[in-house]
């Protein structure tokens, strides 16, 4: 965060409640300030954008109420000191029936700033006869509020299809944590679990990325 000086992590903690979004800040790597925890269980995939909008910061995280017709979505909350949030609204909702991301899906890396707006990449779930499918989808919010989605693939663009992807402790996943946007070049370096059993990198063009969900979004949400 340019404005704070500091690099913000948002992350997945523990309670015995469940799963839940915690906050930590630090300028190096080797000493960290733990905030605690800003959102109650369950929650998880979580990132905080990199500037505020309208003077307040904002997060997606993928809230889960657990009873059987609820669907997991990704949402938005905002924050004018990184500690009390509020004003939670949908951003994506899970899609129903026989699409790739029905019923469940996530936040995958933070959201990319590009000239067109704020690329984010989200995982979808599958459940089959053979276990749950981990998939990955693209959608493009506003670049001045983060609250207006423009543009949802309605397709996955990335899915397990190696060896290593597709066998492992849990079999069929890929899973990004983190992204690597190379302005200069427009190179985007995508790191993700595989199988969650490693750890592989995966590598594209941000702009052939904006190119494909434009073709791609036939189904638009403004």
């Amino acid at each position: 965060m340019p404005e704070l000086d500091r690099y913000v992590i948002v992350y997945t903690s523990y309670s015995t409640s469940g799963p839940l979004v915690s906050l930590a800040l630090t300028r190096d790597f080797c000493e960290f300030e733990r905030k605690g925890a800003i959102m109650p269980p369950d929650d998880k995939d979580a990132a905080v954008f990199p500037r505020r909008f309208g003077g307040r910061w904002v997060l997606l995280h993928r809230p889960f109420a657990s009873y059987p017709t609820a669907k997991a979505n990704i949402w938005l909350t905002y924050s004018p000191d990184l500690k009390h949030w509020g004003d939670h609204c949908v951003l994506l909702e899970a899609r129903r029936g026989a699409w790739w991301d029905a019923n469940k899906i996530g936040l995958s890396p933070p959201p990319i700033e590009t000239p067109e707006g704020w690329l984010i990449i989200y995982h979808g779930v599958r459940e089959t006869p053979a276990g749950c499918l981990y998939r990955l989808g693209l959608a493009l919010l506003d670049l001045e509020d983060p609250c207006r989605v423009v543009l949802r693939g309605d397709e996955w663009i990335f899915g397990p299809d190696e060896p290593y992807e597709r066998a492992g402790d849990v079999s069929d996943v890929v899973f990004p944590c983190g992204v690597i946007h190379e302005v200069a070049t427009g190179e985007l370096r995508m790191y993700y679990g595989a199988a969650d059993t490693s750890i592989a990198l995966a590598t594209a063009s941000v702009n052939d990325l904006l190119d494909w969900l434009k073709s791609n979004s036939a189904h638009r949400v403004t």
